[in-house]
């Protein structure tokens, strides 16, 4: 008996790869030179710590067995989508990829998601169906993990909407549910942080309409079909320059500290973990040099906003907001590196 059958990725290897010639990469070349100035993988660089060639040899090296590529989340389709066409086209690794069961409203596009490699995030349900959804969503992790495969993940639940990316604890206690030592169960994880930057976010007036939305309701809800609105906004919208900048494997990390995160408690070791986590996405950022067009760019994005009370001098606040937060803490990295 399949016991991860309700939330695993469908086994279809040589039509997968027969998929991807004729469909999955073709598509993303169109969206790529028509939706991208420029889309870049790359292993360390930037302004970030790592550097040489031989810190690029060390984080290809670690994750050529497979690895947990935990990123930020900008982008419901985009962010998982880019980073598996560049890690199949460079690297011939095809992450398996989590997808929230919010976003399957329909049987075909869980089959279709599913045959694409892409596992069932299980979210709705109360207190007890979502500690087992959690453990049985571990469970199927930990199991595709121990047989070398790599996954993606978003470091959080749902897309940072004001830019200010930071890793959720619950996320962490998640991947290493079980009884056995939280230290070795990330190190089997071999996280590989990935931080996920786009010029331009197509979704940012949406994102700015939904803060204000809960700004002034506090039991506002998503109405059907905003999600859908937000995923094609997502893919065809204009995105400027990209750039997918992997950092090396915590285990590195792990190793350094071991005898200051084995003093810790189970909780403070989560903290920690976390908090490197968000190190590593926010040194990895590329910084864009932005000039007075952008202004004119955020104008018109405040313009596509269609609603009732439209609070202009409060939605400009946080387009801006999505922006500069990532400045901030790329900053605030530099600094805690020195």
């Amino acid at each position: 008996m399949n016991e991860y059958k309700d939330i695993e990725a469908y086994r279809v290897g040589p039509l997968l790869g027969l998929t991807d010639i004729l469909l999955v990469c073709p598509f993303m070349e169109i969206l790529r030179r028509s939706k991208a100035k420029s889309v870049k993988l790359d292993l360390g660089g930037g302004g970030s710590p790592w550097q040489s060639k031989a810190d690029r040899k060390m984080i290809r090296d670690d994750f050529r067995h497979g690895a947990t590529f935990l990123t930020n989340h900008r982008d419901i389709v985009m962010d998982a989508a880019w980073l598996s066409y560049m890690l199949r086209t460079h690297y011939n690794i095809r992450p398996y990829m989590g997808i929230g069961n919010n976003l399957l409203g329909k049987k075909w596009v869980e089959w279709l998601v599913r045959y694409n490699r892409c596992y069932v995030v299980v979210r709705n349900g109360g207190v007890k169906d979502a500690i087992k959804n959690a453990q049985h969503l571990s469970s199927y992790i930990q199991h595709l993990r121990g047989k070398g495969k790599s996954i993606w993940l978003a470091q959080r639940e749902g897309r940072a909407k004001n830019g200010n990316d930071l890793t959720q604890p619950a996320v962490l206690k998640m991947l290493t549910m079980g009884d056995g030592n939280f230290l070795d169960s990330v190190r089997m994880l071999n996280i590989c942080p990935v931080s996920i930057n786009y010029e331009l976010d197509p979704c940012d007036y949406l994102k700015a309409q939904e803060m204000q939305q809960r700004r002034d309701n506090e039991h506002w809800h998503k109405k059907k079909g905003e999600d859908e609105k937000s995923m094609k906004t997502g893919i065809f919208g204009k995105k400027g320059r990209v750039v997918y900048r992997i950092t090396p494997s915590l285990n590195h990390w792990l190793d350094a500290h071991k005898s200051e995160l084995e003093a810790m408690n189970r909780n403070e070791q989560v903290q920690a973990v976390a908090k490197r986590i968000d190190y590593q996405i926010h040194i990895g950022y590329e910084i864009y040099e932005r000039g007075e067009d952008f202004e004119e760019y955020l104008r018109g994005q405040l313009a596509k906003i269609d609603m009732p009370d439209k609070d202009e001098a409060y939605l400009m606040e946080r387009l801006r907001e999505m922006y500069q937060n990532p400045v901030l803490n790329y900053e605030a990295a530099r600094q805690q590196k020195g």
